[in-house]
């Protein structure tokens, strides 16, 4: 494995890219990136059964905990218990499942029939992909593509992204601003955090519109995150995390140069702003340019010692560091 991909993979787990957020929280008190993970194994060897995995937000009823337990019963192996629980149910996911725990008998066609039935949700399409690869028959990418096509403002269009980009850090890159969420939203119980940080929003200050796209690029909907970004860099032209977030907020695996055009001059009005080094790193990491990036993880590092910033460089470097070896 090249030097490259192992930073890739390696990168993969300090991204932001929620695919299940029932029980972990929006922001963090000290307002680092540490958030919930994208659950989905990306494929390597298709040995065995393709990964399932449900985007089930913050539903806490008896449908979506037998999802979630039979999800993890399908990972461990126990497939027969997963069915059973599946089999209760008749939603989309339940039926998703139900094919995969019928692993391979019958599994590619019934995904293919309910991806027609129900186009315009993710789910199926995405695990239409995932038994089109195992299965090795039909095409993974055009069901991937089309998870996007569905239901964009979704973790499944994140997992998609990484499916169709498995050279790059799974997730997207993630906005971290140089201040915490107030004590009185990270102490809220995880499914209230976002509604209070969109109240806050609704108030008008900057900082109150950026945590707002932070929270929404934790819970998976990266659409919604870019627009209150986008919204905050409008209103406030003059604040530089304003401006850097909505270059972030603007970045697209398929189109990186977007987020670069944004991104870029601001590096030459603010050189030694450590928000604009710090994001001008991450965006180049999840381009593959990775002495870029550590080229301005240190300079990050240095303009703020001890700062929230200054950590997140340097866990980066640290996380380059062990890919190397």
């Amino acid at each position: 494995m090249s030097a490259q991909r192992r930073v890739a993979l390696l990168v993969g787990v300090v991204a932001v890219a929620a695919v299940a957020v029932v029980g972990a929280a929006v922001l963090s008190a000290d307002g680092d990136s540490a958030g919930t993970q994208a659950t989905t194994t990306e494929p390597g060897l298709r040995e065995g059964r393709p990964p399932l995995s449900f985007a089930l937000g913050f539903r806490e009823d008896d449908e979506a905990q037998d999802l979630t337990q039979g999800a993890a019963l399908y990972q461990r192996g126990e497939i027969e218990a997963a069915a059973a629980l599946f089999a209760k149910h008749d939603s989309l996911e339940a039926k998703v499942g139900a094919a995969f725990a019928a692993w391979p008998q019958g599994t590619l066609d019934r995904l293919e029939q309910l991806a027609k039935l129900y186009p315009e949700l993710a789910v199926g399409q995405l695990h239409l992909g995932l038994a089109r690869l195992w299965a090795n028959e039909g095409d993974p990418l055009e069901a991937w593509r089309a998870v996007g096509e569905a239901e964009p403002d979704t973790p499944y269009a994140i997992v998609a992204g990484n499916l169709v980009h498995p050279g790059l850090p799974r997730g997207l890159p993630a906005f971290i601003p140089s201040f915490t969420a107030p004590t009185a939203v990270s102490k809220l119980p995880p499914a209230r955090q976002l509604e209070a940080l969109r109240r806050a929003a609704e108030r008008g200050g900057v900082r109150g519109q950026l945590l707002y796209g932070v929270g929404l690029q934790r819970v998976g909907r990266s659409i919604s995150a870019a627009r209150a970004f986008d919204e905050a860099a409008r209103r406030f032209p003059n604040e530089v995390e304003a401006q850097v977030a909505g270059a972030v907020g603007a970045f697209d695996k398929a189109a990186p140069e977007r987020a670069f055009g944004r991104l870029g001059p601001l590096s030459k009005t603010y050189p030694n702003e450590p928000s604009v080094r710090f994001h001008l790193g991450v965006l180049l990491l999840w381009t593959g340019r990775i002495e870029g990036a550590e080229r301005q993880f240190r300079l990050a590092s240095k303009a703020q010692p001890g700062s929230a910033l200054a950590r997140e460089a340097d866990r980066y470097l640290e996380t380059i560091r062990k890919a190397r070896f």
